[in-house]
């Protein structure tokens, strides 16, 4: 904000807290689906190497229309329609 630049980040909570745009995985998502299944793998004494790396499936796009209006910028209704989250 301090140099009037805008960031895209990979985390939403870089939107929550001033930044402009983020794009990248749901880490809620990617923890709550992940955490239940591995925990009853490894209670039902699989080794932690026989268990595979998961990949993200969920991925969110989020706009801080606060930031935006600071930096004079006009987010097209085009992106806001397709935005997962928008932060007024």
């Amino acid at each position: 904000m301090q140099n009037r630049l805008p960031a895209i980040a990979p985390f939403s909570e870089f939107v929550d807290d001033g930044g402009l745009l983020s794009y990248g995985a749901s880490f809620a998502g990617m923890f709550h689906d992940a955490a239940a299944h591995y925990v009853d793998r490894i209670l039902r004494g699989a080794r932690l190497a026989d268990l595979p790396i998961e990949q993200p499936t969920k991925f969110e796009f989020s706009i801080n229309l606060k930031t935006a209006r600071a930096l004079r910028l006009t987010i097209p209704p085009h992106v806001l329609a397709i935005a997962d989250r928008i932060v007024e």
